[in-house]
């Protein structure tokens, strides 16, 4: 479990996020939206230890984020950041496997974990092409692989933070990717996913995350969350909300 306890964060003399507490369980996927400039990036950031809060702590496993070793912590915390990029003609197989580093599990058993891993991340065709020879769109779907497989298979202890997973995929591989975050989360990891659509959010999210300006705006289940009134409120949009009609979940539509 990751947790947070009243996260204060300045960029220079501006504050980015005031006093945020939060939760990252076992076997659920939490989304956080919010408008730009919000403060999501940056929460994502102090979560992987890439920046400290200035006030706050962040827990991994009832322990410090910042005592755990390095070589430890990536065998429970995989982060996959919003832009992810390589110079080298590697093979995709040898970028997906890079996310074994951390481990001691043996050739054979990574190669497996690999291949499994590009299979959730509908990535398994690509497997001896060149990284550099990629679409924007394969890319980002060769490191999801690449995530997935450094804590494979997702059981409980694990956990992934991605930033925008979704931006430069196309309608059906948003799908195919939020889908595999979700059966990762369903044998026991816990996700946080930063997501700018409302309607991804609503279908594959337990919970939201509301970020208005640095704060905490709402953070509860997408049918609490995602009411006319608070997309109103953070995004200055108004919006109709109905249950879909197969699934039950929120549907936004635009007025």
């Amino acid at each position: 479990m990751l947790q947070v306890e009243g996260l204060y964060l300045r960029r220079g003399d501006q504050p980015v996020l005031h006093g945020i507490d939060l939760q990252l369980l076992p076997g659920q996927v939490v989304g956080v939206l919010g408008p730009n400039g919000a403060g999501k990036s940056s929460l994502l950031s102090v979560l992987c230890g890439e920046l400290q809060p200035d006030r706050g702590h962040v827990t991994l496993q009832g322990r410090a984020l910042r005592d755990w070793p390095g070589q430890a912590r990536a065998q429970r915390l995989a982060v996959l950041p919003q832009v992810a990029s390589l110079g080298f003609a590697f093979r995709v197989d040898e970028v997906v496997a890079m996310g074994r580093l951390p481990h001691a599990t043996g050739q054979r058993q990574d190669a497996q974990i690999v291949e499994a891993a590009l299979q959730a991340a509908d990535a398994l065709h690509l497997l001896d092409r060149s990284y550099l020879a990629l679409s924007g769109g394969e890319r980002q779907r060769v490191h999801l692989a690449r995530v997935l497989a450094q804590l494979w298979p997702g059981q409980e202890g694990a956990t992934l933070l991605l930033d925008e997973p979704t931006s430069m995929l196309d309608p059906l591989h948003q799908h195919t990717t939020l889908d595999a975050v979700r059966r990762f989360a369903d044998q026991g990891a816990a996700v946080l996913v930063i997501l700018h659509d409302l309607n991804l959010a609503a279908r594959y999210c337990d919970r939201i995350l509301l970020l208005e300006q640095g704060r905490c705006h709402a953070f509860s289940t997408p049918q609490a969350v995602l009411t006319p009134a608070a997309l109103k409120a953070v995004y200055g949009i108004d919006v109709l909300v109905q249950a879909h009609p197969e699934r039950g979940h929120p549907l936004i539509i635009a007025r």
